[in-house]
């Protein structure tokens, strides 16, 4: 009975996600902020490593525009549902995990930046700790070469605050917003330009 149900989930669930997200945006009056260094690496050709808390991940298949994106996404139960959503978005996965050495999922980030997918991973995962970087992110950003581009987004009032970063932004009162920081890659974090 248990596979049953899971069968349905699995089944049901994501077109109706999807159509309740694509209902939901179009409600609200969205502004993108610091948004200029992500155009201009696609303006340039090039692609970028996004990277965005766990807890933060509802409303980002509105960030990518290009939907030339691939997404790491765990090979859990949830992970399987959250691939199923994404893809109605025309959005790629990418499944596995970067902190478990998983050279599979590793070499598959690596082959889809150099056929030029973005990527788009979050750092602190869906085990925590919560807004804590682990370091397969940042070794992945070595090896490829390619931007860290931190985004969120928020729905409030509050002013948002991306941690790691001094990035932040204010929302508008009604409506929805992303927000970016400047991206920054391994080589410039290491020489402390970044």
């Amino acid at each position: 009975m248990k596979r049953i149900k899971y069968t349905l989930l699995l089944h049901l669930f994501p077109p109706l996600v999807y159509l309740f997200m694509r209902l939901l945006y179009t409600t609200l009056r969205v502004e993108h902020l610091n948004r200029e260094a992500q155009l201009r690496i696609w303006r340039e050709g090039g692609n970028a490593i996004f990277c965005f808390w766990h807890g933060r991940l509802f409303m980002m298949p509105y960030v990518e525009e290009r939907k030339r994106c691939k997404v790491l996404v765990s090979t859990s139960r949830d992970g399987e549902f959250i691939s199923r959503v994404v893809r109605f978005f025309g959005i790629g996965t990418i499944r596995g995990s970067y902190r478990k050495a998983s050279f599979g999922s590793i070499r598959e980030i690596m082959q889809s930046l150099e056929q030029g997918y973005d990527i788009a991973v979050t750092p602190d995962g869906p085990k925590g700790p919560r807004y804590r970087v682990k370091k397969g992110i940042v070794e992945i950003a070595r090896l490829s070469g390619r931007p860290l581009v931190p985004v969120s987004f928020s729905a409030t009032k509050k002013k948002l605050f991306i941690p790691g970063t001094d990035s932040s932004c204010r929302c508008p009162s009604q409506g929805w917003c992303s927000c970016g920081a400047s991206p920054y890659t391994y080589q410039e974090r290491q020489a402390g330009t970044g």
